[in-house]
C-alpha cells in the first residue's frame, strides 16, 4: 500500500466519522498534471462542509486551502492528493467525476460503525 493510499483511507474515514457522504476517490495519475489521486465528499450545507474540512486541517495540514470561507465548496492540495469538499448542489454543478472519464475509482476501506450520532450509512 502507498502513502497516498492511506492517506485516502483515513481522510476518508475522517469525512465519514463527521457524517459526510457520497464518499468518492478516483485515481487520476497520468491523466492530470496536478494531483494523482481525488477525494471527493459532501456535506449537508456550508457548516458542516467547513467543519469537516476544518477537521481534516487540524490532522494534516494542507499545502493551500480554497473556500474555506464560503463553506459551498472547499478544496484543500495535499500535492498528491486533492481534497474537494462540497454541499451538494455545488458538486451536481461542477461534476468533477466527469472529468476525467478514464480514471480508476479507488475503493476506500471506511468503518462506517465508528461515524457520529445515529450511525447512518452513506456512500
Amino acid at each position: 500500500m502507498t502513502s497516498s493510499y492511506l492517506f485516502l483511507n483515513k481522510s476518508a474515514q475522517i469525512f465519514s466519522d463527521k457524517k459526510g457522504f457520497n464518499i468518492l476517490a478516483l485515481d487520476v495519475r497520468g491523466l492530470s498534471s496536478i494531483t494523482d489521486y481525488l477525494l471527493i465528499v459532501e456535506g449537508v450545507v456550508a457548516r458542516h462542509v467547513m467543519a469537516m474540512a476544518r477537521t481534516q486541517i487540524q490532522e494534516v495540514k494542507p499545502i493551500r486551502i480554497e473556500g474555506l470561507k464560503t463553506g459551498d465548496w472547499v478544496v484543500l492540495d495535499y500535492s498528491e492528493v486533492m481534497i474537494h469538499i462540497f454541499m451538494p448542489g455545488m458538486r451536481d454543478k461542477y461534476q468533477l467525476e466527469r472529468l476525467w472519464p478514464e480514471s480508476k475509482l479507488v475503493e476506500l476501506d471506511i468503518d462506517y460503525s465508528t461515524a457520529v450520532g445515529d450511525g447512518a450509512k452513506f456512500s
